[in-house]
């Protein structure tokens, strides 16, 4: 797999940073982009300060967030080298972790051996949104004779690990 560093990080890359509280930039900080974001790189990985996370330029860059975040506050984070992923379109190198009881889908990236279905990023992309209306809305679930709760579990848990399209696994489980 591809190494990362300060000189090629920033190009098609999918990364998670995780918030930082108590880090102060130095004055000779190594990059400040044109939209006020701040770089600063050690052997480890590298700091930013940004007030947008998400899709940065070509890359895709999640923050966790701790619970106080809120979207456009800038905060810093922090994320190793070995953390940053390529994105095109043929490297199957994802995977979906869902967490039933939050409702929620992430997409993570394979970093050692796993028996998820790994997928692309833009599939997952694509999945993830199918999974967030499946954990939203309630009518397409009139249809199954199990409660909703247990319908989601397998229909999700399905989608998450076979190619089939989530269509296909509603008309099975009917």
């Amino acid at each position: 797999m591809k190494q990362y560093n300060k000189t090629n990080f920033f190009k098609h890359t999918f990364c998670e940073f995780k918030q930082i509280e108590n880090f102060e930039f130095p004055e000779d900080t190594n990059y400040k982009s044109k939209s006020e974001s701040m770089y600063f790189y050690t052997k480890e990985g590298v700091y930013r300060k940004s007030n947008h996370w998400g899709r940065v330029a070509n890359c895709r860059w999640k923050l966790i967030a701790n619970e106080n975040y809120k979207n456009q506050q800038t905060v810093i984070g922090f994320s190793k080298w070995s953390d940053f992923y390529p994105i095109n379109s043929t490297e199957k190198i994802f995977f979906i972790a869902v967490n039933f009881e939050e409702k929620t889908a992430n997409i993570q990236p394979k970093k050692e051996e796993t028996n998820n279905l790994l997928i692309t990023l833009n599939e997952a992309q694509q999945k993830i949104k199918q999974i967030s209306i499946l954990f939203k809305e309630t009518k397409w679930a009139n249809y199954f004779e199990d409660d909703i709760e247990t319908t989601r579990f397998k229909i999700i848990t399905e989608f998450i690990n076979t190619n089939k399209t989530l269509q296909q696994i509603k008309r099975e489980q009917k």
